[in-house]
C-alpha cells in the first residue's frame, strides 16, 4: 500500500464476500411471512436483516447448539429464494456442516430469533393506536374551538388565522402518522 492509501484492511476476498447472491432454502410459511413483515415493520431491506441474523458465525452456532439440543417438529416447508451476501451464506454452510444440521433448519431458527423483535413491535404499535386515537379526539376538539374563535373574534382576526394554520399543520402531521399506524397494521396479524 502507499502512503497515500494505507491497508485499511480491503481485499478483494473481502469485497467479494458482501456480494449479493441468491440461495434456495425450504421453509416453513410462517417463518417467510416473518421475515417479510419484520424487515417491513424495521423498515430494512430483507436481505440487510438476513445477513444480520447469519453472517455472525459465533452466533450461528449458538443457535445450531440450541437446535442441537431441542427436538424439530417437521412442517410443510415451501421453497424460498432470499438474496444473502456470499458471507452469509458461506457462515450458514460452514455452520450446518460443523453441526450436522440441515442448513435449512438452521435458517429457519435464525429467522425464528425475531419473534421477540415482532412482539416487541406489536406491543409499540398497540400504544401507537392509542396515541392516535387521542390525538385524533384532539384535533377534533381544535377544530371545534376553531369554530368558536371564528364566531368569537371573526376570520379575519390574526388568533383565527394562527389558529388555522396551526390545525392545518397538525391535520398533515396527524395524516403521516395515520400512514405509519396503518403500515403496522401487518405486524398485528402475525
Amino acid at each position: 500500500m502507499t502512503a497515500e492509501f494505507p491497508d485499511l484492511g480491503l481485499s478483494a476476498d473481502l469485497l467479494k464476500g458482501k456480494q449479493s447472491i441468491r440461495a434456495t432454502f425450504k421453509l416453513p410459511v410462517e417463518i417467510i411471512k416473518l421475515l417479510s413483515i419484520a424487515a417491513a415493520q424495521l423498515g430494512i431491506k430483507q436481505k440487510t436483516l438476513f445477513d444480520q441474523l447469519v453472517e455472525d458465525r459465533d452466533v450461528l452456532s449458538q443457535v445450531a447448539r440450541e437446535v442441537k439440543n431441542n427436538e424439530r417438529t417437521a412442517r410443510e416447508r415451501r421453497q424460498k429464494t432470499l438474496v444473502l451476501s456470499r458471507n452469509s451464506l458461506i457462515s450458514i454452510e460452514k455452520v450446518a456442516h460443523e453441526y450436522e444440521l440441515p442448513r435449512d433448519v438452521l435458517v429457519e431458527v435464525s429467522i425464528r430469533r425475531l419473534l421477540p423483535v415482532i412482539d416487541a413491535e406489536q406491543q409499540k404499535q398497540k400504544r401507537r393506536k392509542a396515541v392516535l386515537a387521542e390525538l385524533e379526539q384532539h384535533h377534533q376538539q381544535g377544530l371545534l374551538l376553531l369554530q368558536k374563535t371564528m364566531k368569537l373574534v371573526g376570520k379575519n382576526d390574526r388568533v383565527f388565522t394562527r389558529m388555522k394554520q396551526v390545525l392545518e399543520q397538525e391535520e398533515k402531521m396527524l395524516q403521516e402518522i395515520q400512514e405509519i399506524v396503518l403500515r403496522g397494521q401487518r405486524v398485528e396479524t402475525f
